[in-house]
């Protein structure tokens, strides 16, 4: 069954831990800290894969979760930093992640995207010595790597697209045209997913797609259709496809309009995309009365007009003549839509600085800030030495002097990403 839609849970590995370690050798006096860092999370990347056609995949697993650092050791050796975790999707996969922070385009075969990046890897306690601070017995944490749920649509990239009414003769067409044999019945809605076609005329290719039939509503919900029409948003030229003898008696004109509103609701460029009208089952009328419904739409119509018949081919090689003409011969390159080629966080210098003191109770306060609440999760506030280097920090970022202007007084409870701890700060750790 094909799938165009899908949602998954992505999770990068979370940084390694730095090391608290010792230089412990023989004949070797006075040996200073060797703590090694940790390694980085591996990230998280979504690659284009032409070898893939759908979504269906992802009906399976939803849950993406890649390798975190390995850990610091002693002599100063670095934890290791695992590869990224790959996941592979078809041409034409967008991506958008739940809070519309991430959006990527993949169109072309090898194409990446970052959509999780690993958290960083913790120092060892190599980084904390000082000539007052000899021999530090903290080190920091592994920073969490990114999590998020990502939504994944399919767009087909096809060059020409068939749309019109349940019926009207689209599947019957493209299987003529190309080597596709998408189902074909005497009744409506006998085309429940896109089909892709080849045209190949001499050197040149053309991808035909075959959209479900689309009814009056569809921009809204209503029937299939509904579900495809972003298939068609990639196309160069449309082929409405009208059938010249419905079975329910219509009118073709009305339904010609019915469906030229339905691309307008829906938006994403449909309506502005140039169009073929391809008049079907010219075998099911007289030749006159052919003739006389071709002349009537070439009349009040600046769209080209093909007379075709898929059961004897009649104008077949000409609508396919047209096709190629009417498509260029050179690609143009895929717009990026405002897609940027990597939108995920950053964390520069002097980038969240800010914060904000609230005190929660009588001697309770509450601290929140982006870069306060990294540096807490980077370190052991239950270890002495590593709540003396916290506190010195929290000094220099001028956190103390904004919880003593809201009214705190050392030993007072202080809560900073979800940890409270008692602060009490004396003179600066050095």
């Amino acid at each position: 069954m094909f799938t165009d839609r899908a949602k998954i849970f992505v999770q990068a590995g979370s940084g390694g831990d730095g090391s608290v370690s010792f230089r412990r050798e023989a004949h070797v006096p006075k040996g200073g800290p060797d703590g090694g860092d940790g390694g980085r999370g591996a990230d998280v990347v979504l690659v284009c894969e032409p070898s893939m056609r759908d979504l269906q995949a992802f009906r399976r697993r939803s849950h993406f979760k890649a390798k975190r650092g390995g850990h610091g050791g002693g002599s100063l050796r670095t934890g290791e930093s695992p590869g990224a975790l790959e996941i592979t999707v078809p041409p034409g996969t967008v991506v958008e992640s739940a809070d519309g922070d991430l959006r990527f385009d993949l169109v072309a075969p090898g194409m990446r995207a970052v959509v999780a990046r690993g958290g960083m890897g913790g120092r060892g306690n190599k980084h904390f010595a000082t000539p007052t601070r000899q021999a530090p017995r903290f080190s920091e944490k592994g920073l969490a790597g990114d999590e998020a749920w990502l939504e994944l649509r399919l767009k087909l990239l096809a060059d020409v697209g068939l749309i019109g009414l349940p019926n009207a003769g689209k599947s019957s067409l493209v299987s003529v045209l190309t080597r596709a044999h998408p189902k074909v019945a005497s009744y409506p809605f006998t085309t429940l997913e896109p089909v892709l076609g080849t045209l190949e005329r001499g050197e040149r290719q053309l991808v035909i797609a075959d959209i479900p039939g689309l009814i009056e509503g569809a921009s809204e919900g209503a029937g299939l259709g509904h579900e495809f029409l972003a298939h068609v948003e990639r196309t160069r030229v449309l082929v409405h496809v009208i059938d010249l003898a419905p079975l329910d008696g219509s009118d073709p004109r009305e339904n010609h309009a019915k469906i030229e509103r339905e691309l307008e609701a829906h938006g994403g460029g449909l309506a502005a995309l140039p169009r073929i009208l391809c008049l079907s089952k010219a075998d099911l009328v007289t030749d006159e009365e052919a003739e006389q419904a071709a002349a009537e739409w070439r009349s009040r119509s600046a769209e080209p007009v093909h007379l075709t018949s898929s059961a004897t081919r009649r104008g077949l090689d000409t609508l396919a003549d047209e096709l190629l003409r009417a498509v260029p011969v050179d690609q143009p390159e895929p717009e990026a839509e405002g897609v940027a080629p990597a939108t995920h966080r950053v964390y520069r210098p002097g980038a969240g600085e800010a914060f904000t003191v609230e005190k929660t109770g009588s001697r309770a306060f509450r601290v929140v800030g982006d870069r306060v609440e990294r540096l807490i999760g980077r370190h052991d506030t239950e270890n002495e030495e590593a709540l003396r280097y916290v506190e010195d920090r929290l000094r220099n970022m001028g956190v103390i002097k904004a919880l003593e202007a809201a009214g705190f007084e050392p030993g007072d409870d202080v809560e900073i990403a979800g940890i409270v701890f008692e602060l009490d700060p004396g003179t600066p750790f050095r």
